[in-house]
């Protein structure tokens, strides 16, 4: 993976909201592109320290296809699942990909011509803790092939 393209996060009916204001801070962080919830709105919490969406796109959507045909034509989707096909330490991050996390108490439903990912881990992680694994290894690959590139 090189520099270029991007990514977004998707968060799929977040079983509380409480942990977003850290996934959030983690995205600005990890250069997320943008963050989108589904099914349920965000409001600033405690752990958003830096109110990121006033100044970072954050995009609300009702249903999942209306997120997903909202999303950039190009994006390829990965679904990130306690069932998914392939591990993350094996995956290849695509150059423009749209991550989808489903809340704790539920998985995110199928998706055609997505892809799907498994965290390798013992049980069900926190959905903000899921998502910066995922944004981590995304940018640490991509730093990997330029040990002068920073965050």
């Amino acid at each position: 993976m090189s520099n270029r393209g991007y990514f977004g996060i998707v968060l799929y009916q977040p079983k509380t909201i409480e942990n977003l204001g850290t996934l959030i801070r983690s995205a600005t962080n990890f250069g997320a592109a943008f963050i989108c919830t589904v099914g349920q709105r965000y409001t600033r919490q405690k752990g958003d320290t830096e109110d990121a969406l006033r100044h970072y796109p954050g995009f609300h959507f009702a249903t999942l296809s209306q997120c997903l045909g909202a999303i950039p034509r190009e994006a390829e989707v990965i679904r990130v699942e306690m069932d998914g096909v392939t591990s993350l330490p094996v995956m290849h991050h695509p150059e423009r990909a749209v991550y989808v996390f489903g809340g704790e108490d539920r998985s995110v439903p199928e998706i055609p011509h997505s892809q799907s990912i498994i965290i390798p881990s013992k049980r069900c992680l926190n959905l903000a803790v899921a998502a910066s694994i995922v944004m981590y290894d995304r940018i640490s690959r991509a730093r990997g092939k330029d040990e002068t590139a920073r965050i």
